[in-house]
């Protein structure tokens, strides 16, 4: 079996050398890196990734706990986070959790017990904050744990207020909301709080319905939307995200309900489906490729040594189509 040493001699560099362009250390021209890349190419060698981590006492890996990635949301987030950890030379390690709360701890125990470089957990478990390592780097995402780990969120609040306050433009006056699952403390819920705090300051009572951790988990809320559209005869709806809007105009497709005329809609997170229904939905556009971003950089700069903002919330644009 091949060695560092063999590579070393058949691309003509010092093990030294090769070593440097393995660990990612110090200035490597492009042609030392691809001199070291043809030989480990050509010889069939892999470098022994547990040996280099135990050297570095890095692993060069970044944990990764998601409830879901069958929600688009949670996909663009992830794809968005692999990205940017490979530019930096990581690798992750995703763990589902599926709303399980004790396999979300076993995973939390599991990447910590295995010296992954940092986490980033999108957490929806209640239980999870008594067993971090707090000597550890963390970022959350969406959600707050305490003060001293940092989170990485998209201005829930003011786009909450940007999605009610056009319906109420557009000549709305009955709205109606459905929220997420509220038991957790994630920023999500900013979004309900905004759509509450901007109807009664246009004099308008909000219509709210609560939907649960089952809707998410099954990605349906057929139920609450067609109980709030028979109900109370709204005529302007703020979604909590684009999956619950575009099952409103099914739901109102079923109703006979006519879009927009009849009844306007706005969704939350512009994922691609947002621009693919029939009629395009309106929506709050989170700049999810930079949630990713961000929370790449919290954990590296924390790995680095400085000192990192405890929030980073990011700007939402309201994005105008034709369910509005």
């Amino acid at each position: 079996m091949p060695n560092i040493k063999d590579v070393a001699r058949k691309s003509g560099l010092s093990v030294t050398t090769v070593s440097r362009v393995l660990n990612n250390r110090g200035y490597i021209s492009e042609k030392t890196r691809k001199a070291v890349y043809s030989a480990m190419a050509e010889l069939h060698y892999q470098p022994n990734e547990l040996a280099r981590s135990l050297f570095r006492q890095h692993s060069n890996i970044l944990g990764v706990i998601m409830p879901s990635v069958e929600h688009p949301f949670f996909g663009k987030l992830l794809q968005s986070i692999e990205k940017h950890a490979s530019a930096a030379g990581f690798k992750i390690m995703l763990c589902l959790s599926r709303q399980d709360a004790a396999k979300e701890i076993e995973y939390l125990q599991m990447l910590q017990g295995n010296k992954v470089d940092g986490i980033i957990l999108s957490s929806r478990s209640a239980d999870i904050q008594s067993h971090l390592n707090h000597k550890f780097p963390f970022v959350t995402i969406d959600r707050i744990l305490n003060q001293s780990i940092p989170y990485v969120s998209s201005d829930n609040y003011r786009g909450g207020c940007l999605a009610t306050q056009h319906l109420i433009d557009l000549g709305c006056r009955r709205l109606g909301h459905i929220t997420g699952p509220q038991k957790l403390q994630l920023q999500a819920n900013r979004r309900d709080e905004a759509f509450i705090d901007t109807c009664r300051q246009n004099g308008i009572e909000p219509i709210v319905y609560s939907s649960s951790e089952e809707n998410f988990s099954n990605l349906d809320y057929y139920q609450d939307i067609e109980a709030m559209l028979t109900e109370h005869r709204v005529d302007g709806v703020f979604l909590g995200n684009d999956i619950m809007a575009a099952q409103t105009l099914q739901v109102a497709q079923k109703l006979k309900i006519s879009i927009p005329e009849q009844l306007k809609i706005v969704g939350f997170d512009d994922i691609p489906l947002a621009s693919l229904t029939t009629p395009t939905l309106t929506t709050i556009r989170q700049p999810i490729d930079e949630i990713g971003k961000y929370a790449v950089e919290v954990i590296l700069n924390q790995l680095g040594g400085v000192v990192v903002p405890t929030q980073t919330i990011l700007p939402v644009t309201l994005v105008k189509r034709q369910s509005t």
